[in-house]
């Protein structure tokens, strides 16, 4: 998966895993241009304190979002 560094860009953006302690809850959209480069960033909405980093599957893994 890629994201890129700004509107127009080629440079991927690096992304650092980390070992979670706090859960945020995004908004995303699901445009994804031919190379495969999600075309809009993610946006932080608030964090989820009614929810620990174990109710929350690892990065990559499931597809099921939290409705809160």
């Amino acid at each position: 998966m890629r994201f890129p560094s700004a509107w127009g860009s080629t440079q991927p953006l690096d992304a650092t895993l980390i070992r979670p302690g706090l859960v945020a809850e995004i908004s995303a959209d699901t445009a994804i241009d031919r190379g495969g480069v999600h075309r809009h960033p993610l946006r932080f909405t608030r964090l989820r304190t009614d929810l620990s980093a174990a109710d929350v599957a690892l990065f990559g893994e499931g597809s099921a979002a939290i409705a809160g």
